[in-house]
């Protein structure tokens, strides 16, 4: 027994329809109007929820929603009108014109269509589950070009899967459609192997995250500061201010010295005093110079801090210096530097003591 069996059809005709198909196909009509009213609100409700960008919730989400809306609809109307298509033939009443006999195909490709679009209004999302996942709160250069590829990436195979369903709810055989990507996709890829590989290389290090913009790395031959991760290529500047481009097929299989993920940061140096200076003061300028190492809020692993005599020649007394500053960057680095050796000066002219200027010819 048929869906429709129950209905009984009227033998006038309207616009070349039935008079009851017609009211039928009206109720379709009205009910899919309902239907995709339904799902949008349910779903801007439901995605609002889980969605913290306002940007991304104004803009992405309310397109997307009209959208599955319209697909929803779309599949509504495309089930009941291919049952009512399908049951003509077992039912004299039900006359539809010619002119709409695609009516079902053109829901197919509605339903479809709307798919891919809202596919497509959704990939923004990825911003926001980067952004959800990031400890920071910040996204810097590697997680934006995180975002980029995976935008990317996403936009293509949905534009690849959708392509394909839609040429098959145009009529296009599938089969010979898939066989003919596949030889053309095997050309594309043969032909642009090094720009895949470094595409895949980029995907790899944005998802291992070996560096990431800002850090100082040494990859094979090359040193300097990562300044840029692109979809084929990586920029490190180097420390005479030159760039290098390193294609990121080559990171995958190149070792990579990251100087930025360091837990500590160690620093030496050695002051030079006068050769005439006070012992007592030397002694005293030592040990009040570790207690500002230690005391200083950058430096670390107090125990491995030291500030003695290394040293004695015919012109000064070598003191060197040893400790470990507790910064994520070369700037914190320099800063903190800069205060203490600021500091070693203030208390080496506190003790009257002088540092040794080789310029200077000492006096017999």
């Amino acid at each position: 027994m048929g869906l429709y069996d129950n209905i009984t059809y009227s033998s006038d005709k309207m616009w070349g329809f039935s008079e009851s198909t017609l009211i039928v196909l009206a109720s379709i009509f009205i009910v899919s109007l309902l239907v995709r009213f339904l799902v949008s609100t349910l779903s801007h409700r439901f995605v609002s929820v889980i969605i913290s960008n306002d940007e991304i919730r104004k803009k992405t989400v309310k397109k997307g929603d009209s959208a599955l809306g319209t697909a929803a609809a779309s599949v509504f109307a495309f089930i009941f009108c291919s049952i009512l298509w399908d049951e003509r033939s077992d039912n004299a009443n039900i006359v539809i014109p010619s002119w709409l006999e695609y009516l079902p195909d053109v829901l197919q490709f509605l339903l479809v269509f709307f798919v891919v679009v809202w596919a497509f209004r959704l990939v923004s999302l990825v911003y926001d589950v980067v952004k959800f996942f990031d400890k920071d709160g910040e996204l810097d250069g590697t997680e934006k070009t995180l975002i980029s590829a995976l935008e990317s990436t996403l936009r293509f195979v949905i534009a690849f899967v959708g392509s394909v369903f839609i040429a098959d709810a145009l009529g296009f055989q599938l089969t010979s459609l898939l066989a003919g990507l596949g030889i053309t996709g095997l050309a594309l890829a043969l032909a642009a192997k090094d720009t895949i590989s470094n595409f895949f290389g980029a995907i790899t290090v944005l998802l291992d995250r070996p560096f990431k913009v800002g850090d100082w790395v040494i990859i094979g031959s090359s040193e300097g500061e990562v300044i840029e991760i692109n979809l084929r290529t990586t920029l490190v500047r180097t420390s005479v201010d030159t760039i290098i481009t390193i294609p990121n097929a080559n990171l995958v299989s190149t070792p990579v010295e990251n100087w930025g993920k360091r837990r500590w940061r160690r620093w030496q140096s050695m002051i030079h005093l006068d050769i005439n200076s006070d012992p007592s003061d030397v002694e005293a300028f030592c040990n009040r110079t570790l207690e500002l190492i230690q005391n200083h809020e950058s430096t670390t692993k107090e125990d491995s801090s030291w500030c003695s005599i290394n040293t004695i020649s015919a012109q000064s007394i070598d003191i060197g210096l040893n400790l470990y500053w507790n910064v994520s960057s070369s700037l914190a680095e320099r800063s903190a530097r800069e205060e203490l050796i600021l500091g070693t000066m203030e208390l080496a002219k506190e003790l009257n003591l002088s540092f040794y200027d080789g310029r200077i010819r000492q006096q017999r």
